[in-house]
């Protein structure tokens, strides 16, 4: 019997997800399954790869042969490097203990990455949302600023009362200085 490990569709609509399973090839996608090992969500930045990595593992040695989706899920969380580590320690190129060591550094480093990338989203969607309020506040001061314009009435009028202040204070100035010159 062929097993292959691949992916079981459920969800509705344009927003599927998919069970990782074990199942016979012959076996219909959403059909029956030997074991559900996991789940993937390719809806979500980045993508939700959840499986039990021990039991991949443990199918990958047994010989399930992985659908090419899952095998660069499997990849990408290290089960095709764990088996490749395992069959160099059953050929006796090198020790289980030099494999778990290499294993476990190349999973921090992997981690490692995975927690940048999502940081680095993070803080992009922080500046994207500072940026947008930026620009809606600076919009929101315009407005304002046009309604203050129109409200306030034409500097016309006030110019013409100016003036005629202006007038009124050279005339009051001119007879104080006639009566200082008579007093004199």
């Amino acid at each position: 019997m062929a097993v292959k490990i691949r992916l079981a569709r459920r969800g509705r609509k344009k927003a599927a997800q998919y069970d990782i399973v074990i199942a016979d090839a012959r076996s219909p996608r959403d059909g029956r399954f030997i074991e559900k090992i996991g789940t993937y969500n390719p809806n979500t930045n980045p993508a939700s790869i959840n499986f039990d990595g021990d039991k991949a593992f443990d199918w990958i040695m047994k010989g399930a042969q992985p659908t090419d989706t899952v095998r660069a899920m499997l990849s990408y969380r290290g089960v095709l490097y764990r088996k490749h580590l395992q069959l160099g320690v059953l050929k006796g190129a090198i020790s289980q203990e030099v494999a778990d060591q290499r294993y476990n550094d190349w999973k921090e480093q992997k981690d490692a990455k995975i927690e940048g990338k999502r940081t680095t989203l993070g803080s992009a969607k922080d500046e994207t949302r500072k940026a947008q309020l930026a620009a809606e506040t600076k919009v929101r001061e315009a407005r304002a600023e046009a309604i203050r314009k129109k409200n306030t009435p034409a500097p016309a009028p006030v110019a013409e009362a100016d003036a005629a202040a202006e007038g009124e204070t050279s005339e009051a100035a001119a007879p104080a200085e006639t009566t200082e010159e008579a007093g004199a």
